[in-house]
């Protein structure tokens, strides 16, 4: 007599979702349930298939009990309508509101599906694909920056325009600085300033996205870019955000108890994510709600490249070490992403760095201790110091300075030759630089500027800008006091005084400082712009510090130009 257990094959269930995250059910009566089934992968790709001609090809994601059976469970991208009159698309967070409505194994199925969540949208990309590439400058649409007399002014600046076509021959590249000469005025601008691709992509997908959805809700999950009068800009048009860039959620109204935006959400509505990325919890929460989010995601093409780092870091068995700042949007995540591939955690700077060199070195209980809390909230659950700091790799925010990164992996790399004797438990080559080149050459076309005689020098950008922040920071390392980081010309009301930001995490503030008081000889300005700041504000800059002189001491903006061609 043959005693053997008979064991029941797995059923193969093929989840398929909707370019907006719902999952696809067939309703029988009052119930719903999984449509795509099958005894192998084949049968259960035909039923897909008799449904939806267009779709991804199915990939396994885990395997569950539910209902009695054993199931492998695939994900699997459609698109348009189903041709089975039985079969629906739900979020997943009306599905899992009624689950007496449910068949039994789509409960369980479903309760497994958080760890997964952030991939669904993406399920039409290949791990090595980006999520929304830079346009070639023949598709990029520059037709959003003149459409009305309020965008031509913010955006348009035809001394920008003139630089650019003379010496920015490369996106890549810095070359010379170029000299404006007004007369009683002399500007130095760097080849490289202003908008990177990243920004401009962020931007024309917004502008482009209000404009097709007449009607409809459209949020930013946060701030577009940090530039207040590019984000004015566009909540004067109708967008809306969801939470502050420091992820405080925003409410319907100031009244107390008013609900949260995010809890008003509905599939109809649009939540653009901004050129910084988001977290996996926010994204998270919009797949659930059925929104799509693929397809108005403009996370910047650098800052992915960076994500893909961290993960190849993470795969080879690294623990990765982000050079960035907590609380910035980016550094958020990229944090977010990399835990999913490895323990990480976020430095601030080379101070902070030296610290948790100082832990590494050690093997002092104590010491090793500490890590906790000077690393409180920066690193992810579950860090073990005695594991995950046996093999590191280096990341960074995008916008922070190049040579400070440099440093960092430098001195880490002395760390670990001078304990092992060896320098390769820390990870990282020129395949896998993740500095941002946009960011690198507006500050090598700032230095070259900087070499420049000069009398003052202004940054322009918004207060939450890191990157402007680090212009001004090379700035200053060579003119002191007088280098300032204004947000527009309505920062400078006199010849006699700058409204000069002082940057700071939690300590920003504004403080007055003396600019030019009683002198009229003639001066050198330096002016650049941060990655987010538009050229039509530059030019404004110009032109209000041009106001402090004599006019019949100016030549016009028509003879600057002249000469520049």
């Amino acid at each position: 007599m043959n005693s053997a257990v008979q064991v029941t094959p797995a059923l193969i269930a093929i989840l398929a979702f909707d370019a907006r995250n719902q999952l696809a059910v067939r309703r029988l009566g009052s119930k719903a349930g999984l449509p795509f089934t099958g005894t192998d992968l084949a049968m259960a790709t035909a039923r897909l298939e008799s449904a939806f001609t267009q779709h991804t090809v199915p990939v396994e994601y885990f395997s569950s009990a539910a209902g009695g059976r054993s199931y492998r469970v695939f994900f699997a991208r459609v698109d348009g309508q189903a041709a089975d009159p039985e079969i629906a698309f739900e979020s997943l967070d009306t599905l899992t509101a009624t689950p007496s409505a449910l068949a039994p194994s789509l409960v369980v199925l479903l309760g497994q599906l958080e760890p997964h969540l952030v991939d669904i949208p993406y399920l039409h990309l290949g791990e090595n694909d980006f999520i929304y590439k830079f346009r070639p400058a023949l598709e990029r649409n520059t037709a959003i920056y003149a459409q009305d007399p309020a965008a031509n002014g913010l955006y348009q600046s035809q001394l920008c325009a003139a630089i650019k076509a003379l010496v920015r021959r490369h996106e890549r590249t810095a070359d010379a600085p170029v000299s404006l000469d007004f007369g009683a005025t002399r500007y130095v601008i760097p080849s490289h300033f202003g908008f990177c691709l990243g920004v401009k992509n962020a931007i024309e997908r917004a502008y482009e996205t209000l404009a097709e959805n007449p009607g409809k809700r459209v949020f930013m999950l946060s701030e577009l870019i940090h530039n207040p009068f590019v984000n004015e800009d566009l909540l004067r048009r109708g967008l809306r955000y969801l939470q502050t860039d420091k992820g405080t959620p925003y409410t319907t109204s100031e009244a107390p108890g008013a609900p949260q935006l995010w809890d008003t959400l509905t599939p109809d509505d649009i939540v653009i994510i901004p050129a910084f990325g988001a977290t996996d919890e926010d994204k998270r929460r919009l797949v659930r709600r059925g929104l799509a989010v693929s397809q108005y995601d403009a996370t910047c093409m650098l800052v992915e490249k960076v994500w893909k780092a961290a993960r190849a870091y993470g795969r080879e068995g690294y623990t990765v070490v982000i050079h960035g700042k907590s609380e910035h949007e980016e550094t958020k995540a990229t944090f977010s992403n990399t835990r999913r591939y490895a323990p990480a955690v976020i430095v601030r700077n080379l101070e902070e760095t030296h610290r948790l060199a100082t832990i590494i070195a050690s093997e002092d209980h104590a010491v090793r201790a500490s890590f906790y809390e000077i690393f409180a909230g920066k690193h992810t659950p579950e860090f073990d110091v005695t594991r995950d700091l046996d093999r590191i790799a280096i990341v960074n925010q995008t916008t922070l300075l190049m040579n400070e990164t440099l440093e960092i992996i430098e001195h880490l790399r002395g760390v670990y030759r001078a304990k092992y004797g060896d320098d390769t438990r820390v990870g990282g080559t020129s395949r896998r630089d993740t500095l941002c080149y946009a960011t690198q050459v507006n500050q090598d076309a700032l230095s070259r500027a900087l070499a420049e005689p000069l009398d003052a020098a202004f940054v322009i950008g918004g207060k939450n800008s890191s990157n402007t922040y680090q212009l001004f920071r090379l700035c200053e390392q060579k003119l002191g006091a007088k280098a300032f980081f204004i947000q527009s010309e309505a920062n400078i009301p006199s010849r006699d005084h700058v409204d000069h930001y002082v940057y700071g995490h939690g300590t920003g503030h504004t403080e007055s400082r003396s600019l030019w008081p009683s002198c009229a000889k003639p001066k050198r300005i330096l002016i650049t712009g941060g990655a987010s700041c538009p050229d039509g504000i530059i030019q404004q800059v110009i032109t209000r510090i041009n106001s402090f002189f004599p006019a019949d001491q100016l030549h016009s903006i028509e003879t600057v130009l002249t000469k520049l061609q």
